[in-house]
């Protein structure tokens, strides 16, 4: 098994971060593994990165939003006023480029700690979404679904003045909201049997789903190399793929702005932003 290292290999700026990583990955099925770091350029904030590492930031809990009446109170009324924006977020560069290297046969899949649903929508085909997605609202009594924006109407419906309140966006779709405005929200209950709804999501101090952790880990298996993008790799969920790719002896390349857990294990390690790197790495993987 390859063991952290004390020095990790030093962060490349972008042009000779392309070249080494086209040198490390060509000729490899290359597994990718995406953070919140490749959804920034697309107007979703994250909460590790050089702009917001330095802001107090308090996740919502699983324990807490589960036995909480206010907590999910606070939940809804913020993600109320989060999600309009959220949803207006689109694809950009970084995530087209991975779908090019999926269509080339490059790229066999991708895990990903997201839940804004970029690269589905950007076209990649095979995609893990390890902590779910934003766009589905789930039952904890019944296990019913139901589409996120059709949520936002009951909301809006039950809550009017709320519509025009202006706030800063968090990087899970919800915003910073008072206590003071939150008071006196009202939270809709499941349609069909009046239960509690969660997002589909998986929250700090949940687990992801046995059966999706070891899709991803026979992901990692089939491929020759790993890529993590826009990852600070600080959470379990996804940092267990990169030991995984290092007890199998995979060259395993980060592209991220700052430091990360990974990059003692890392032969090449990219600090630049994704969108300036991936298009021009996937053409020098894709040209023939």
């Amino acid at each position: 098994m390859t063991l952290l290292t004390d020095s990790p290999v030093a962060a490349l700026p972008p042009e000779a971060g392309v070249d080494a990583l086209a040198r490390l990955l060509r000729g490899r099925r290359v597994v990718v593994l995406t953070g919140a770091g490749i959804s920034t350029e697309s107007g979703i904030p994250d909460y590790r990165g050089p702009e917001t590492r330095h802001k107090v930031r308090n996740p919502i809990q699983h324990r807490e939003f589960l036995h909480q009446p206010q907590v999910r109170q606070r939940y809804w009324a913020r993600s109320l006023l989060g999600w309009p924006r959220f949803t207006t977020a689109r694809p950009n560069d970084a995530h087209f480029a991975l779908v090019a290297l999926e269509k080339a046969g490059v790229v066999p899949g991708l895990i990903t700690q997201n839940v804004d649903g970029l690269h589905p929508a950007a076209g990649s085909e095979r995609v893990l979404e390890l902590h779910g997605a934003l766009s589905r609202v789930r039952c904890l009594a019944c296990g019913a679904q139901e589409p996120r924006a059709s949520l936002q109407a009951r909301m809006l419906g039950l809550n009017p003045d709320f519509a025009h309140t202006v706030v800063e966006l968090r990087p899970d779709g919800d915003a910073e909201l008072s206590q003071e405005a939150v008071e006196g929200f009202r939270v809709p209950a499941c349609t069909r049997c009046g239960g509690t709804l969660k997002p589909d999501v998986v929250f700090f101090g949940d687990n992801v789903a046995a059966p999706l952790v070891q899709d991803a880990f026979a992901l990692v298996e089939e491929g020759d190399a790993l890529l993590v993008v826009g990852s600070s790799l600080t959470v379990y969920s996804g940092y267990r793929f990169v030991t995984r790719a290092a007890e199998r002896h995979m060259p395993i390349g980060i592209l991220n702005i700052g430091e990360s857990r990974g990059d003692g294990l890392a032969e090449v390690r990219v600090e630049a932003r994704a969108g300036e790197v991936l298009p021009r790495l996937a053409q020098a993987l894709t040209r023939s």
